[in-house]
């Protein structure tokens, strides 16, 4: 299984990426929100992997993060949910978006992802609905970006190697690294608000829907004032 490719990005596409790898160039399929974070053409790139495999066919897929490759595990886990679709989905929602729209149950925001009509969505969050609270736990564990690129490339198996190649240009690096950084930190925010609201003793399901709901308010509300927010929308009514 080809966990991880880095690589110099020989041409960009809407939905799509070659990279060259020492020599052999790889087709790596990606979402459209991916595609437009990528470097340009020339530089290098690093991304988290997904091999489908068919009788027919051998296709990549790739992530920027952790976090957007395992909703795309469970997202093709749904029926119906094709590799295609995943990706449509990811694109027009964003990791953090989709984890927000399936923790409160808003169907109409998976609804918009292009070839996803009302009776997908509504299964896409029946399905999922119980699952988005435990990758919301994980917060920033999940958001780790595939690394700093390496001169020459790289395919990897989940296992990095020994010995590696010098760093592509740090200027680089850096403007990649940040996206991944502010999913990483809202993300973080988002777990350590529910882990406080679950020692308050509110249940799981109500404590993530309430932090998501507070979050989709407030975007880039640090931990503190996401509880706050959450307490809010939690406090008995009238």
């Amino acid at each position: 299984m080809i966990g991880r490719i880095a690589g110099v990005i020989l041409h960009r596409g809407q939905d799509q990426v070659l990279i060259d790898v020492r020599g052999i160039g790889y087709i790596v399929h990606v979402s459209e929100r991916t595609a437009a974070s990528l470097p340009p053409a020339g530089e290098a790139v690093a991304l988290y992997t997904e091999l489908l495999v068919r009788e027919d066919l051998l296709q990549l897929f790739g992530f920027a993060t952790m976090l957007e490759k395992e909703w795309h595990r469970l997202l093709t886990s749904v029926q119906g949910v094709g590799a295609k679709v995943s990706l449509a989905v990811l694109g027009t929602l964003g990791a953090e978006g989709l984890s927000r729209a399936i923790t409160l149950g808003d169907w109409s925001a998976v609804r918009k992802a292009p070839g996803v009509g009302p009776k997908l969505a509504q299964r896409v969050v029946l399905e999922l609905k119980d699952k988005a609270p435990g990758i919301m736990a994980l917060g920033g564990n999940l958001t780790v970006d595939a690394g700093h690129p390496q001169i020459g490339g790289a395919v990897s198996t989940g296992i990095e190697p020994a010995e590696t190649a010098a760093a592509a240009s740090a200027s680089m690096a850096d403007a990649a690294a940040r996206p991944a950084s502010d999913t990483a930190q809202s993300a973080t925010a988002a777990a350590e608000a529910l882990s406080a609201l679950i020692n308050l003793g509110y249940g799981h399901g109500e404590a993530a829907a309430a932090v998501a709901e507070a979050q989709t308010d407030q975007a880039s509300a640090q931990t503190p004032a996401l509880i706050r927010a959450a307490l809010r929308l939690l406090a008995p009514k009238g």
